[in-house]
């Protein structure tokens, strides 16, 4: 039985597949099985997933119609046996010590059930655009989550199997804020954690969700912590403080903000050429808005300003010119 089972779900995920697999084919630590989950794609990813099985034992591949992330994840964590779950998806990229890391941790703290930890963003092309670091104890952490908030990244998680038995699991109804409701159920049968230690590349999708999806997402968010404040017995202490309208959505404004913010972060982060390119794509979009224009004006020529993560709470996409 190896150690850890990494879930990975992929649908229609080939153009950064190889390399996501490449990088958990690479960990410092080996005694791992990866459960692959086809989710019915219809471009090569399920011919790529084979070809990694065919050459790394290590390897297991699950071909099903396309019945959702939610429902993969489901399927691969069924199908699996390790005692830790670790969650990625098909896009993102683990440095080589993330389980190395995370087992370390689990291994030495046996009452927490559910470990996170710090991250990069990257966009499309792989350009840093910031940090994100979390709380690491486990009252910071469950008091973010009880507001709506979710410091565990998803596709970086690490969770033991036998608590993740004693929850109602995933629940597809909560899609897709299924990762929340998770995390409010574990966070009641142990602790939580998050790793300072930057573990993972997460990658960020211009438009990945429509408007409606992000009202759904909100929306089950919501009901995720309602219902969490009932078990716990906590209704009326705390307030949902999740707020709406975080990603792009069709129009050709929210798409200038979603630029804006990207370009802002890689600014931020002491990443000039990215924060100019940005710039450039944010005036494209539209030309008489000033926020373009006085972001590549930043980045063409104002002093860097001094590098740092992001922390809960920081505002997102706002410029810090001085």
């Amino acid at each position: 039985m190896p150690k850890v089972a990494v879930i990975l779900a992929a649908y229609n995920s080939q153009k950064y597949l190889r390399e996501t697999v490449d990088s958990l084919l690479r960990q410092t630590f080996t005694d791992f099985e990866v459960i692959a989950v086809n989710d019915g794609s219809k471009d090569s990813t399920g011919a790529i997933l084979d070809d990694y099985a065919a050459r790394d034992s290590r390897m297991r591949v699950i071909h099903k119609a396309n019945a959702g992330q939610v429902r993969a994840a489901i399927d691969g964590i069924a199908a699996s046996t390790a005692p830790l779950i670790a969650r990625l998806d098909a896009d993102d990229l683990c440095t080589p010590a993330r389980l190395a890391q995370q087992v370390a941790y689990m291994d030495a703290h046996p009452d927490v059930v559910l470990l996170g930890g710090a991250y990069h963003l990257i966009d499309e092309q792989s350009r840093h655009l910031t940090t994100i670091r979390q709380p690491e104890t486990d009252a910071a952490l469950q008091e973010i989550l009880l507001t709506g908030r979710c410091p565990i990244c998803q596709p970086l998680a690490m969770f033991r199997r036998d608590a993740y038995a004693r929850t109602l699991g995933y629940r597809p109804e909560f899609s897709p804020a299924e990762d929340i409701d998770l995390w409010l159920q574990l966070g009641e049968i142990g602790k939580i954690a998050c790793l300072p230690d930057v573990l993972l590349s997460y990658r960020q999708h211009a438009g990945s969700l429509s408007e409606s999806k992000q009202d759904v997402q909100l929306a089950n968010m919501r009901e995720a912590c309602r219902q969490a404040w009932e078990r716990r017995g906590v209704t009326g202490k705390y307030q949902f403080e999740n707020a709406p309208q975080w990603r792009a959505g069709s129009d050709r404004s929210s798409k200038q903000k979603q630029l804006l913010k990207y370009g802002w972060w890689a600014w931020n982060s002491g990443y000039r050429a990215t924060a100019r390119a940005y710039g450039w794509s944010a005036i494209k979009a539209k030309p008489q808005a000033a926020g373009g224009w006085k972001l590549l004006g930043c980045a063409l020529l104002k002093p860097l300003p001094s590098p740092g993560p992001r922390k809960p709470g920081q505002g997102w996409g706002e410029g810090r010119v001085s």
